[in-house]
């Protein structure tokens, strides 16, 4: 089996094992990802299977939907690209890449690196700014049933891995806690470039949020 059919069957995988997933974490979350993370690597000497792979098995078992366990993301995507045989260094280097990707809150540091993983996470920090990222915000605060904001509230930055996993704040304290510090977060220089307009567009949200909040806009 070649890469691209390796790459195909992935996608039609992932599509079917996320058909019912939640709004912000679907198929077309990995789409976009995948897509991203293609760009991004363009201008990049990484391996392409590695990223391709990474991208679209990113979020096969998002720990958020799984009683926050974070074995089995990793386990499922080796279980799949076992099946198709794909060699084991490029099978461990997905699951490096499944295991470091995600945003722990302000205090985790990151014991895993590689070229592909930096572009990966990029591309996934990419889409939790800038316009889709706002949506998938309130998407996924309204799945959980939060508030949209609450001015008594004050953003926690300093949360511990398992503080920010069992936060519960309004969704606009989220801005603060995660999706403002991602642009200083980014890896690669395709990916800091990018992610700038998105930021600047978050930044001119919130000023019309809260105009919009105190009735003055």
């Amino acid at each position: 089996m070649n890469n691209q059919e390796i790459i195909d069957q992935t996608i039609a995988h992932v599509k079917n094992q996320l058909a019912n997933a939640e709004g912000g974490h679907d198929w077309w979350h990995i789409h976009r990802v995948w897509k991203t993370a293609r760009h991004i690597a363009a201008a990049e000497k990484a391996d392409e299977l590695v990223v391709a792979l990474g991208a679209l098995l990113h979020d096969i078992a998002d720990s958020k939907f799984h009683n926050g366990d974070e074995t089995i993301g990793p386990r499922l995507a080796r279980e799949w690209l076992q099946s198709l045989q794909v060699v084991e260094p490029v099978i461990q280097h997905v699951e490096n890449i499944i295991t470091h990707i995600s945003f722990k809150g302000g205090n985790h540091q990151q014991p895993f690196k590689s070229k592909e993983l930096d572009i990966v996470q990029d591309a996934d920090r990419l889409d939790a700014i800038g316009a889709i990222g706002i949506a998938r915000a309130f998407n996924y605060g309204g799945f959980k049933n939060r508030l949209l904001h609450d001015p008594a509230v004050s953003p926690n930055l300093n949360m511990s891995k398992e503080e920010y996993k069992h936060n519960n704040a309004p969704t606009i304290a989220h801005f603060y806690e995660k999706l403002l510090l991602l642009k200083d977060r980014m890896n690669t220089s395709t990916g800091k470039q990018m992610a700038l307009q998105r930021h600047a567009f978050m930044e001119s949200y919130l000023k019309q949020f809260y105009g919009e909040w105190e009735g003055e806009l």
